[in-house]
């Protein structure tokens, strides 16, 4: 810790920082050592065993780059990868990089209206999509004039084949001068309040964070290339995407890339894989959990970490992890889609620091962090609760055509600031306890309650309602509405569960329906969500 000259308390890494070569760009990066593990697995296909080697997976970029660009995407066009975590993912996002286009990534499970909702935020040019999602996407494609891909059989002589991208000339690649600072990838969150936003994330975002995680002599996150990472999250979310795909890549690693979670099948595979490195998020622990000790028959002493991230990890699912994997280090890291990643279990390094149970870790290298009095903005020293902010190169660009969003999240002096409280030890452990913002965090997904209430308010028998998160034991939390039914209106629970639950995703759900006689606001008219909180 440190006092700057504005007498704020100062947090840095423990670990000193390193040489980070953030004016490449992504593909440049990730490739840039590839002469020494080419021949080296590089992606593994849990569904069909099928293997791409460095050689193949660099190979099949450049090629779609070439297919994409042939299909009119050029520099700065958007690309949606509307897909399950599929070899394809990875080629179309390596890809996108050369030539110099923008991703953003959207999740299967999301309605029709969701999905137009983003492409129309982000003006995607073209979507990446598995024929059973072509229904989702087809009518805002034709409005908006997008080409359609898909990774299978097309359902129509109009879209084309991904395959077919794969057959196109490498030696064709156009030469696109891309620039550090462009924005390689549009993942879509819903800030610190609000309707979801488009975090613009650069080149330099990116490389940064790798490179935080897994370059110098002591890599904060010890990966070699004789690692194994299993990929069960979604690569549409920046953890699969930054923190397991492209670290592994960076490295020489495999990925061991999974489309969905199931708890046998995944055990069994991370057993068959001999894999060593796994990222979860706490209800995939907790399912392996609850796999009881008699009907645990599978040996993963492969696996020598297990990170968790997307939401905290308590005290008692943190032990119960270590009993399941006897052989490996057990921590938390902490980041947000703004920031990419802000701490790390000091354990996870290659010469490692004591961890401690419940933390999220410590500060990253090359970043700073400062905890901060939410009422007055006063910087706060050791063991006292604020605000998390943060400065450092993986900070996002902003929000996509939000400069007022933007301004809200990071301040003149370039913090971010994260809305979750916490604080910082006398060891230099930060702890989550809390946060200002109102996100619900449903399985490690994000559920704005702005987004549900917008939709409970659309009801004609509704005047006014508020979402708040209920605590769940397999989720983490869910959302439950409070609502205060329209005069002479007696809409029941399930109409309303019935209503939201048509328009929206399954993690998006409302789970319990309160009626209230009038929602509890402070005199700004901001809801007092604490209060409804407290009738659940």
């Amino acid at each position: 810790m440190e006092l700057n000259h504005q007498n704020e308390y100062i947090f840095r890494s423990e670990f000193p920082d390193i040489d980070i070569p953030n004016h490449l760009s992504i593909h440049e990066y990730c490739f840039q050592n590839i002469s020494e593990h080419g021949c080296r697995p590089a992606i593994i296909n849990g569904t069909t065993g099928d293997v791409f080697t460095y050689a193949a997976v660099e190979l099949a970029a450049r090629r779609v780059a070439v297919g994409l660009h042939e299909l009119g995407i050029r520099k700065g066009d958007v690309i949606m990868l509307l897909l399950r975590n599929t070899p394809e993912f990875a080629f179309a996002f390596l890809a996108a990089s050369y030539i110099g286009a923008t991703v953003t990534t959207a999740n299967p499970l999301y309605t029709a209206a969701e999905i137009t909702n983003q492409a129309r935020i982000s003006e995607t040019k073209l979507i990446i999509t598995a024929a059973c999602y072509v229904q989702k996407v087809n009518r805002f494609a034709s409005d908006l004039g997008a080409k359609i891909v898909t990774i299978d059989f097309p359902p129509s002589p109009n879209f084309t084949e991904f395959s077919e991208l794969m057959k196109s000339d490498e030696k064709l690649l156009p030469e696109v001068e891309i620039d550090a600072d462009d924005t390689a990838a549009m993942l879509f969150s819903s800030g610190t309040t609000g309707l979801p936003k488009a975090v613009m994330l650069s080149h330099i975002n990116i490389v940064t964070c790798i490179s935080q995680q897994v370059d110098g002599e002591n890599p904060a996150v010890h990966t070699e290339p004789h690692d194994l990472s299993v990929c069960v999250l979604p690569l549409f979310h920046c953890y699969a995407l930054v923190s397991v795909l492209l670290v592994s890549l960076r490295v020489g690693a495999a990925v061991l890339i999974l489309p969905k979670f199931e708890v046998n099948e995944l055990m069994e595979l991370m057993q068959k894989y001999r894999v060593t490195l796994a990222s979860f998020v706490p209800p995939i622990l907790l399912a392996i959990a609850k796999i009881p000790a008699a009907a645990f028959n599978y040996d993963l002493s492969s696996v020598r970490r297990v990170s968790s991230g997307a939401a905290p990890l308590d005290d008692r699912l943190e032990a119960s992890t270590r009993a399941k994997f006897p052989n490996a280090i057990v921590g938390q890291a902490y980041g947000t889609t703004e920031a990419l990643v802000l701490t790390s279990c000091p354990g996870y390094a290659k010469i490692p620091k004591k961890s401690k149970p419940g933390s999220c870790g410590a500060v990253v290298r090359n970043s700073l962090m400062k905890i901060v009095d939410p009422v007055t903005g006063v910087s706060l020293p050791r063991n006292h609760a604020g605000e998390i902010c943060a400065k450092a190169d993986s900070i996002m660009k902003g929000y996509y055509k939000d400069a007022e969003a933007t301004r809200r999240a990071i301040d003149d002096g370039g913090w971010l600031h994260t809305g979750d409280i916490g604080y910082i030890d006398d060891d230099g452990h930060v702890f989550i306890v809390d946060r200002l913002k109102e996100l619900i965090k449903y399985k490690g997904f994000q559920v704005a309650p702005a987004e549900l209430e917008a939709l409970l308010i659309s009801h004609p028998s509704v005047s006014e309602a508020a979402v708040v998160p209920m605590k769940d034991e397999s989720a983490g939390e869910v959302p439950v509405a409070f609502v205060v039914r329209a005069d002479g209106c007696n809409v029941s629970e399930h109409e309303i569960i019935r209503f939201i639950a048509d328009q929206v995703a399954p993690y998006k759900r409302i789970h319990r329906v309160v009626f209230i006689e009038h929602i509890p606001k402070a005199p700004s008219g901001k809801i007092l969500r604490k209060n409804l909180r407290s009738k659940i």
